[in-house]
């Protein structure tokens, strides 16, 4: 009997390596739960939150960002159907040494996507670089139009005079 892999075991295994390759690198990173407060109370399921998850900046070092965002709970927020909305704050604070690497920084990237509906809206969180001032800029949004104008929020980290790693 061979050892090797069969064609289709090959055929499945590289169709999985190229669809986590698609991913952006944000979507595999990891995200921390802080914690969260209960706005209503719902008799049946869980109730309604907000939640406030703590990120990496992926490719610089030393910048944790912070989000909060609303949760709907009841039956069809247990079971992901219902409908999120599509505000959200975000505050990015050096929490360390900052170093990256200008050749992968950039000047404007997604580097967080989370699922706020079934179906066509998310919350995105973008890095711009702002090279004059030496500062990371970074904006939150939801990729649904609400009342012709996406809800979103900004805050800024300035690295100063640090260098960048080289």
């Amino acid at each position: 009997m061979s050892m090797l892999p069969s064609f289709s075991q090959r055929l499945a295994v590289g169709s999985f390596a190229a669809l986590v390759a698609l991913l952006p690198a944000t979507l595999l990173a990891q995200d921390a739960h802080i914690g969260s407060v209960r706005t209503e109370f719902r008799m049946l399921g869980p109730n309604n939150t907000i939640e406030v998850e703590r990120f990496d900046d992926p490719k610089v070092q030393g910048i944790s960002c912070y989000i909060s965002y609303s949760r709907v709970g009841g039956l069809s927020g247990a079971v992901g159907l219902a409908e999120e909305a599509s505000e959200a704050s975000v505050a990015c604070r050096q929490t360390g040494e900052i170093i990256f690497d200008p050749a992968d920084v950039n000047e404007q990237e997604v580097i967080f996507t989370q699922r706020r509906s079934a179906l066509f809206k998310n919350m995105r969180v973008v890095r711009m670089h702002d090279a004059d001032t030496e500062t990371f800029v970074y904006l939150t949004y939801s990729t649904k139009l609400v009342e012709g104008s996406p809800k979103n929020a900004v805050t800024a980290v300035h690295y100063g005079d640090l260098a960048p790693a080289q």
